[in-house]
């Protein structure tokens, strides 16, 4: 069985979200990867090398420069005649082309895998992750996006894949790229980040969050999360929401300030390796899944630790 993997990049380098993907798609059988972009050279490179995979198919062309999922479905699915399973990570470029790959090629999408028990068999969650389901597709070719946090990276280094030139299949014309605001931070990126301190709605407004928050995670060296509650308040911008409808982590430790641990966040952290709640509702939800917890106001606590770090 032959899986093609996207290759997730970014200013010339590979991310982080393509090594679970490659150990997530090696259970299926060799791995092939898709680099698609503009002067996407070094990227390639870089695949080549990651352990496991055979072979780098290359897409360099205008078309790709802004990884547009309308033009770059049909570049995938031109080369799945040669393969039998699509996978990409269900990141937000990933959970975008893979449903355009699956609806061309006419099968149902597998999504936000956990494990794979078979060549078509999978587990992923369902109601917030409270409950595994077991999927089983009889789809001849299979189209699956990876939760990033159920697999361990594939090693970066001591592969040999052969890279490989594919034929571009143009722009479509069906969208542009016009233009976008990339948020520019010397912290670690939230998703590959190994400690996270994030905050809530306990916070009370943007000035606050920042004034407790910034600190704490800079002593850490961490990166900054925040609940759905606090986005939606105006206190943090998207790009740092965790949970079902924001970004899935499982950090080394995770710092919960203020957030009560509702259950749609309590999906996207609940598998990091070590959960600090700082809260003052001793019967706040986020205390079940804590494995260190400090009831209190956070307004004197987290200044406290911050000083003692």
């Amino acid at each position: 069985m032959k899986t093609l993997v996207w290759v997730e990049h970014e200013g010339g380098q590979l991310k982080d979200a393509t090594l679970p993907t490659v150990t997530a798609a090696a259970k299926l059988g060799e791995v092939h990867l898709i680099v698609a972009g503009q002067g996407v050279g070094a990227v390639a490179e870089a695949a080549a090398k990651i352990a496991g995979v055979g072979k780098v198919h290359v897409a360099d062309d205008a078309a790709y420069a802004h990884g547009l999922a309308e033009n770059v479905a049909p570049l995938i699915v031109g080369l799945m005649d040669s393969h039998d399973a699509f996978v990409a990570p269900a990141t937000t470029t990933g959970k975008n082309i893979a449903p355009r790959v699956a609806a061309l090629l006419d099968v149902m999408q597998i999504s936000d895998i956990l494990s794979v028990e078979s060549a078509d068999t999978f587990t992923r969650p369902i109601y917030a992750g409270n409950a595994i389901a077991t999927v089983k597709s009889s789809d001849t070719k299979k189209v699956i996006t990876v939760r990033g946090t159920a697999f361990e990276k594939a090693a970066d280094q001591g592969g040999s894949g052969v890279i490989e030139a594919v034929a571009s299949t143009g722009d479509k014309g069906i969208s542009s790229f016009v233009g976008a605001e990339i948020a520019e931070s010397e912290r670690p990126e939230l998703t590959s980040a190994k400690i996270i301190v994030s905050g809530g709605r306990a916070l009370g407004s943007a000035e606050q969050f920042h004034q407790y928050i910034d600190p704490l995670a800079d002593k850490l060296g961490a990166a900054v999360g925040a609940s759905r509650a606090a986005v939606d308040a105006g206190y943090a911008p998207n790009d740092y929401q965790v949970g079902q409808t924001g970004k899935i982590v499982a950090p080394e430790a995770y710092f919960a300030i203020g957030i009560s641990g509702a259950i749609q966040h309590l999906a996207g952290m609940k598998d990091s390796k070590i959960i600090v709640a700082i809260n003052k509702d001793e019967d706040a939800p986020i205390f079940q899944v804590a494995d260190l917890g400090l009831v209190g106001d956070l307004f004197k606590l987290v200044p406290e630790l911050t000083e003692k770090l």
